[in-house]
């Protein structure tokens, strides 16, 4: 293949037939792919096994990469939750008539085609897909060498049920692995309304750096948890420790610990009594290393300058003692990648000053940050999390796969 264009201009004709579905058309068919998802796990099972062998044990990405029986019957269920919600489309925002007669409509249409490029998590080709379906979209994949068995095998799965359906199976469409092709994606402004990269942050950059398609970044989290000196102690090792270990290698998970120096010895034993059973590697500051390196931490490291600020996705954290909140604000604000911040204290005043002086698309008090999920919100499935202020930030899932288009009804008025 020399060209995607044809495949791109297969996308944009498929966008009047995804358009024009009915809401039960829309519900109905994603009930359907829930099901055939369940049915399907022994299959999908062996083609993910065809890309973990590929990929070294000790690669962070692998957990990504990952589907088991319970997170294929968590893809089923998500699909079929998105399939309960409300559709986002041709809804009134505004209606008036003007005093020439004129009747104007504000209403929300899909945004077209979508492209999205994303590494190692073929979960994104089914949570897009069912997204896009149900919001009346045309999809255009880009998933990454690394699961293309998995991601042909769920593509052509969806397809099949476009198919049963009597619908253009261009409505999702997986594209080339091969690199030669991004930029003609990324380029293509006469077939795809909106870009959307979703992985590392090298990726993010050259998307936003070379895209003249609009881009919606899903940017990567360098996440904070503030552990203030009032902070109950019990409370904050297990909010720091369920963000640390969950699930690190997701980009909601804990980066780096920033805790008061009043109660910095007693938090950091805490935690690093429960961090050696996972074996987290810590880059500690120069006080938090004296106290870890004291009692024995086994996986310790003097941080370097780099270590704030840097995305672990892996069972690794740095920790920074901080005299009071203000320190703790002002380290916030210059290595915060905007994603998920979070504070644990028993001082509310000072908490309601947190979640408004911060600036990031999830702001929390007393709770872990691996809460920052489309699914967790209340909102189904999620595109990612946006990090920047323009159309969505935070979980970006089906309510914001929209625009606008006003609808004008006259009887022959004219300027």
């Amino acid at each position: 293949m020399q060209t995607i264009q044809p495949l791109l201009e297969n996308a944009a004709k498929a966008t009047r037939f995804v358009r024009i579905l009915a809401d039960i058309q829309k519900k109905l068919l994603l009930e359907k792919l829930a099901q055939q998802i369940q049915a399907s796990t022994q299959e999908i099972i062996r083609e993910n096994q065809k890309d973990l062998d590929r990929m070294d044990d000790t690669d962070p990405k692998k957990d990504r990469l990952l589907l088991n029986e319970n997170r294929i019957h968590n893809l089923a269920e998500s699909v079929f939750a998105v399939s309960l919600l409300t559709d986002p489309t041709n809804r009134i925002l505004s209606e008036k008539t003007l005093p020439n007669g004129l009747f104007i409509q504000q209403k929300t249409v899909p945004l077209g085609v979508i492209g999205i490029i994303y590494e190692s998590r073929p979960n994104v080709t089914i949570d897009v897909a069912t997204l896009c379906i149900r919001s009346g979209n045309v999809c255009v994949l880009r998933g990454g060498t690394d699961a293309s068995f998995t991601n042909v095998f769920l593509v052509s799965l969806i397809r099949k049920v476009l198919e049963g359906f009597g619908l253009d199976q261009n409505i999702v469409q997986l594209l080339p692995t091969d690199r030669k092709f991004i930029m003609e994606m990324l380029t293509a402004v006469k077939y795809i309304d909106v870009i959307i990269p979703r992985g590392s942050q090298q990726l993010i950059n050259y998307v936003r750096e070379h895209a003249k398609v609009p881009v919606i970044e899903t940017g990567a989290g360098v996440c904070h948890t503030y552990v203030e000196r009032t902070a109950d102690l019990e409370k904050a090792t297990a909010i720091v420790v369920n963000a640390k270990v969950s699930r690190p290698s997701v980009c909601n998970a804990l980066d780096t610990i920033l805790v008061d120096e009043n109660i910095a010895e007693k938090l950091l034993l805490k935690t690093a009594s429960q961090f050696k059973e996972f074996q987290v590697e810590i880059f500690a500051d120069e006080r938090a290393f004296a106290i870890l390196k004291n009692n024995n931490y086994p996986y310790l490291q003097q941080a370097k300058p780099e270590d704030f600020g840097r995305e672990f996705l892996d069972f690794k954290c740095s920790v920074k003692i901080v005299s009071g909140y203000e320190e703790a604000l002002g380290h916030i604000v210059q290595f915060s990648s905007k994603h998920s911040e979070a504070i644990v204290s028993q001082d509310q005043n000072l908490c309601e000053a947190f979640l408004n002086d911060v600036d990031a698309a999830a702001v929390y008090a007393n709770a872990s940050t691996r809460f920052t999920d489309g699914s967790e919100f209340g909102l189904g499935a999620e595109i990612g999390i946006s990090t920047q202020k323009l159309h969505a930030r935070g979980p970006f899932a089906l309510e914001k796969l929209v625009t606008e288009k006003w609808v004008v009804r006259g009887d022959g008025q004219v300027r």
